[in-house]
């Protein structure tokens, strides 16, 4: 009796800014206690961090991609059921992005939110940032992506990867499979400590010491950034009044622990936010210590670091050829 074959999954991270707390809680966590559900695919894709070439140099970005590799692995990722490796190391992402722009309509691209947004009132605008979205359709469909866990900000980009493929399949018969969006059920949706109504940012944490905590924090950082969080002047801890930065406490705290919002609000009710900044502190910091510990190992350690990227790019090359091959022969290309 034959099994069942896992539905692939892929999922991509920028290795720009340092990993926070925010992206283990909402993203990682989730990804590794549900890893042996699917076929996972995670890739680093240092390609899209072009985007903003001004802000990154060479050797800092190759040291950002291991560095987000080896905290995928340190957070507990398991290369033997799940690929982990960089873009750019998988040649077929450009080849494939190439063809994908001569049948994606320009105006698909200019209705793009994000690109709205991060081009509003830059006086020069990469074209990078306007193709952004099907680079990102090449990375899903290079593999024959099945399903894309993403974040509601991130939903229009897959609608947009789903519209290219389907366009594709209609122009030059059935190359693609068409993906569908997943919105994670699990994960937390983590705001920035300073700013608790803004979702944790890695760029905004950049210039704001104690808007996040990283993953690679000391423990006594850790603990100040969570204990000047901002909070209000009361000591209501029920989620439906409570200001927006006791909630994103509340939340923190329950994803880690694994206990509900409404027993932590019922065991804060009449004490001062103290407590719970405290308890939130240590929590935090127990759950990152072993994460950090292994991370700092693989670092030091680099050859199984290596080992890891070289054999999962090998295994999902393979897979990148396969659909290359399909890509030529439909356009007439190679």
């Amino acid at each position: 009796m034959t099994s069942t074959p896992l539905v692939r999954a892929f999922s991509g991270v920028q290795p720009t800014g340092r990993l926070h707390l925010g992206n283990y809680l909402g993203a990682i966590k989730p990804w590794v206690e549900h890893q042996h559900a699917r076929e996972n695919l995670f890739c680093v894709v240092d390609l899209h961090a072009l985007t903003v070439p001004e802000a990154i140099k060479s050797d800092e970005l190759k040291a950002r991609s291991r560095n987000v590799a080896a905290a995928f692995l340190a957070a507990g990722i398991d290369p033997s059921v799940s690929s982990l490796f960089i873009q750019s190391h998988v040649r077929e992402h450009t080849e494939l992005t190439w063809v994908l722009n001569c049948v994606t309509p320009l105006g698909w691209l200019e209705r793009m939110t994000q690109f709205k947004s991060k081009s509003e009132g830059r006086e020069t605008v990469g074209t990078g940032l306007l193709d952004y979205p099907v680079l990102m359709a090449a990375d899903i469909l290079l593999y024959d992506s099945q399903v894309v866990p993403v974040g509601e900000d991130q939903k229009q980009h897959i609608e947009l990867a789903r519209d290219v493929a389907v366009r594709f399949n209609h122009m030059f018969g059935e190359t693609f499979v068409v993906p569908q969006p997943s919105i994670p059920l699990s994960g937390a949706r983590v705001m920035g400590f300073d700013e608790p109504t803004v979702k944790m940012s890695k760029s905004i944490a950049e210039s704001r010491p104690h808007h996040a905590v990283h993953l690679d924090d000391a423990p006594e950082k850790i603990r100040k950034s969570i204990m000047k969080s901002v909070t209000d002047a009361g000591c209501d801890y029920d989620p439906a009044t409570a200001s927006p930065g006791v909630v994103n406490l509340m939340h923190v705290l329950s994803a880690v622990s694994g206990e509900g919002i409404p027993s932590i609000s019922n065991r804060y009710t009449g004490k001062g936010y103290g407590y719970l900044k405290q308890e939130v502190a240590e929590a935090v910091t127990a759950e990152l210590a072993p994460v950090q510990d292994k991370y700092r190992r693989l670092l030091d350690e680099a050859g199984y670091l290596d080992q890891v990227l070289a054999q999962s790019t090998a295994k999902v090359r393979t897979l990148a050829e396969a659909t290359m091959t399909r890509v030529r022969h439909a356009v007439g290309i190679g």
